[in-house]
């Protein structure tokens, strides 16, 4: 997909891009064949959008049944229990945990088997499911629950500062996530809701990971960041409660038949996955594998 930069392209830019002519891009559009939106009299068409425009008309012949299938990787957000059910399958899946965002483009790339993600959606009301219906429009793409997790304030052990919630934060050192990160987001949304800003906060520099957070705090560079409740029992810290979020898996339809997610699939319907969910704490993973959204 395109940067934040050119989340639109241009008449000419599509016709560069479908090596036709401007005026066949004209027709495409009166006959609504391909996706655009009108401003100001102008053509604009969504990249994504024309992005699943082409996957959809793409052509196979002779022995090839799909597109290639994506390489045993697993990208987008951290998640410790993911991380311990990947390494018990034994399936050789690689892990490239950069962020919920950086997981779905990467995803849409084909260079991953499936992406965590945890996106909020109206006010966290609900989780990921509208960011890939539109980034994944008819594309044969599944969105399952993998678990809900404790979501809150991770603090120093006994939270010496007394740290109880978003307003407390005002003055403190924080650690924020990285931008491509569902946390970050979460928190943004948290802070507008309680009226502070990121001004009111003393920002160190950004942990790309759940257990970077963590050890900020133990190492005494920040008072505060948001974490899961796992990771803070991990390393032994305090842990201020605020919300609970729906960690999701987000896995081509074909690749979900596969033997490298059928291998993780067994590990996670097996009794040592639920006594590890429960030996980390702040899980529930009653919901495990709840389609949330299916491409056709």
């Amino acid at each position: 997909m395109a940067g934040e930069s050119n989340l639109y392209l241009t008449t000419k830019e599509l016709a560069d891009l479908l090596r036709v002519k401007e005026r066949r891009v004209y027709e495409l559009a009166a006959a609504n064949e391909v996706p655009f939106t009108r401003v100001t009299g102008k053509l604009l068409f969504p990249h994504h959008l024309i992005e699943a425009w082409l996957a959809r008309h793409t052509e196979v012949s002779g022995d090839l049944k799909a597109l290639p299938d994506p390489p045993p990787v697993a990208a987008g957000s951290h998640d410790p229990l993911l991380d311990w059910a990947i390494r018990e399958s034994r399936a050789g899946i690689a892990t490239v945990f950069d962020g919920s965002l950086d997981g779905i483009e990467r995803f849409g790339r084909r260079e991953a088997l499936f992406c965590g993600m945890h996106i909020p959606e109206d006010g966290a009301q609900e989780w990921n499911r509208g960011r890939v219906s539109v980034r994944f429009p008819a594309m044969p793409v599944v969105l399952v629950e993998w678990a809900w997790r404790e979501r809150g304030l991770i603090v120093a052990s006994d939270n010496p500062l007394g740290i109880d919630g978003i307003e407390a934060l005002k003055g403190r050192r924080f650690v924020p996530r990285q931008a491509e990160a569902g946390a970050q987001h979460l928190f943004l949304d948290l802070i507008a809701a309680a009226g502070v800003s990121e001004s009111d906060l003393t920002m160190g520099p950004a942990a790309r990971t759940e257990h970077d957070v963590a050890i900020s705090i133990l190492n005494g560079r920040a008072d505060a960041g948001l974490g899961i409740a796992s990771v803070a029992r991990e390393y032994r810290l305090g842990f201020v409660p605020l919300m609970r979020e729906r960690f999701d898996i987000l896995v081509w339809r074909r690749s979900w038949f596969e033997q490298p997610f059928q291998a993780l699939a067994g590990v996670c319907g097996s009794q040592a996955f639920r006594d590890k969910a429960a030996e980390l704490g702040g899980y529930d993973i009653s919901g495990f594998g709840r389609v949330h959204y299916n491409g056709p």
